[in-house]
């Protein structure tokens, strides 16, 4: 194949970054395209430009698409892609659940007493005791009144922020929040406001400016961040709502069954009360080993949701097996903290090992979410390409989702993964590198 020059890499990277909302001139100064009254082609959308774009600049760069790999069997700390097994980096069942058999066992019992659907909206018809006996497990959980939960994960922050704040209030987030977050602000009509990471003074600043002119307040962060792997100060985060009059809601998404002791999550490893927190959320597709999300809180907060969340009142109900899957996965956290414990060893040492082989791994605190920052997007996809074809699975995270400085390989570490695995994974990057 031949060989681009720097610079014509560089000029198609540049191609694909650039956004094309808005441009309406040909490639190499040709004529502005004819824009019709209406358009009624996929094909002429920005967004789908852009893929066939970056698709073009991956072939001329011979990069093969590091993404939507086939895993053939259950992916937990192992799997098999293309008939290959392979040491896997890329998911995020934390503690090993998926698949566990007491988890499966809920599963099928819950198909055979209910079916795999509820086949309706849980306001209806959709209700089943499997719901509450859930609902009411999490609400034990974070030490709340109630708790209700979504067939999305996504969805739940989305509803939940767009549902109870309108155009009068405020939001404010973390500059690395989730997406669902953003989109849930933007339905709302708040104004949102954004802060540098886990940096309180400029929070603490910005409200002082920004309270007096609304009428309600949130702050949203995460309980930990799933492209850093890092933590908030919660003390202070609590200190800062309380001074401004605001709520807080925190992301568990990842932090549930990884942070504390017994992997309660954030409140348990900060040693915060957690009715210091106005919203719980928290994803069911992780540690939980089943799908969707859910919102921990007061009486009044599920009240709300429960009958005015568009996101839940008009969608269909959890289905059975996955309330199942989730209530028995909540039951072996409670029993088995030694899952927690063998999952947070593994995260420290991943972390330690790494660094003492100078991968540049950001701002993680080795728990289950650790990057190798790579600087390149380039780089980080051929990089993911060839640990795959040495056994080792783990996904590139490149540009838009993150700058092109911090584009990185991205390492989910599980508790089912051994540090023989963690050695030889390293040990692979190390000399690609």
């Amino acid at each position: 194949m031949k060989m681009l020059t720097r610079d014509k890499k560089n000029a198609l990277i540049e191609r694909f970054r650039s956004s094309k909302a808005g441009d309406q001139t040909g490639g190499n100064g040709a004529k502005p395209r004819k824009r019709h009254a209406a358009r009624a082609r996929f094909e002429d959308f920005e967004a789908y430009e852009r893929i066939q774009i970056q698709r073009q600049a991956s072939k001329r760069l011979g990069i093969g698409n590091p993404f939507f790999r086939e895993h053939e069997v259950r992916a937990g700390g192992t799997s098999r892609i293309d008939g290959v097994d392979c040491v896997n980096f890329s998911n995020y069942d934390y503690l090993g659940l998926n698949g566990d058999p007491r988890v499966t066992a809920a599963a099928e019992q819950a198909i055979a007493d209910y079916g795999t659907s509820v086949s309706a909206s849980r306001i209806v018809s959709g209700e089943r005791p499997i719901h509450r006996e859930l609902e009411r497990a999490i609400a034990d959980l974070y030490q709340a009144d109630d708790a209700l939960t979504f067939v999305s994960g996504h969805a739940t922050n989305v509803a939940t922020i767009g549902h109870l704040f309108g155009p009068r209030d405020l939001v404010v987030h973390d500059a690395l929040i989730h997406n669902s977050a953003l989109v849930g602000a933007e339905l709302s009509g708040a104004k949102r406001r954004m802060f540098p990471h886990n940096d309180w003074e400029a929070l603490d600043r910005l409200l002082s400016e920004q309270r007096h002119q609304v009428d309600r307040v949130l702050i949203v962060i995460e309980g930990l961040y799933s492209m850093d792997g890092d933590t908030p100060d919660m003390a202070r985060a609590i200190e800062i709502k309380k001074r401004h009059g605001a709520f807080l809601m925190v992301d568990e998404a990842h932090a549930l069954g990884v942070l504390g002791d017994r992997g309660r999550g954030t409140w348990e490893a900060q040693g915060i009360d957690p009715a210091e927190v106005d919203i719980w959320m928290g994803t069911m597709s992780k540690t939980l080993s089943s799908c969707g999300g859910y919102i921990a809180g007061n009486t009044a907060l599920i009240e709300m949701l429960r009958y005015g969340a568009p996101g839940f009142v008009y969608s269909v109900g959890l289905a059975p097996p996955l309330a199942a899957a989730a209530l028995a996965s909540l039951a072996i956290l409670r029993d088995e903290p030694e899952r927690v414990a063998r999952l947070q060893t593994n995260g420290r040492h991943f972390l330690d090992a790494a660094k003492a082989r100078g991968i540049n791994t950001g701002d993680s605190e080795g728990y289950c979410v650790t990057p190798a920052i790579l600087g390149s997007s380039i780089k980080a996809a051929n990089c993911s390409n060839a640990m795959l074809e040495q056994g080792i699975n783990v996904q590139p995270i490149i540009y838009p989702a993150v700058e092109e400085r911090a584009a990185r390989l991205r390492f989910f570490i599980s508790a089912e993964h051994t540090k023989e695995q963690i050695d030889m994974a390293l040990d692979r990057l190390q000399a690609w590198l």
